[in-house]
């Protein structure tokens, strides 16, 4: 009987430990930026457009969620656009990444200095 009420004791503890957990949300939207950015990294058979596409895929699903773009994206795709050649698209997107994450700025501003007149 006593173990009986400590089995009971210990599975009712459990329980309710295990209501308190939650899976949380991000509060970014995400999509599949960390594919784009694993495939940009492994320098393998994803051309540099496809994977301006999925970023700005990635974009435009985070607006159809209502969800602000996760850190990053903009920047990442900025410097894909630098590297297909079209510096204006790249400039657009830096100072987009600035706009949403202000903290990005000094870094962001490095990259604009960089690329004007290189490729990053």
């Amino acid at each position: 009987m006593r173990l009986k009420n400590s089995v009971t004791i210990v599975l009712s503890c459990a329980t309710i430990l295990m209501s308190g957990c939650k899976t949380t949300e991000s509060m970014y939207y995400y999509g599949n930026y960390s594919e784009a950015v694993y495939s940009y990294f492994k320098a393998d058979e994803t051309p540099v457009s496809q994977q301006i596409t999925i970023l700005e895929e990635v974009i435009a699903q985070a607006r159809g969620k209502g969800k602000p773009v996760a850190p990053g994206v903009h920047a990442h795709l900025g410097m894909l656009y630098f590297e297909s050649g079209n510096n204006d698209q790249g400039t657009n997107h830096f100072e987009q990444e600035k706009a949403l994450f202000p903290e990005s700025a000094a870094y962001i501003d490095f990259l604009i200095n960089q690329s004007s007149g290189a490729n990053i």
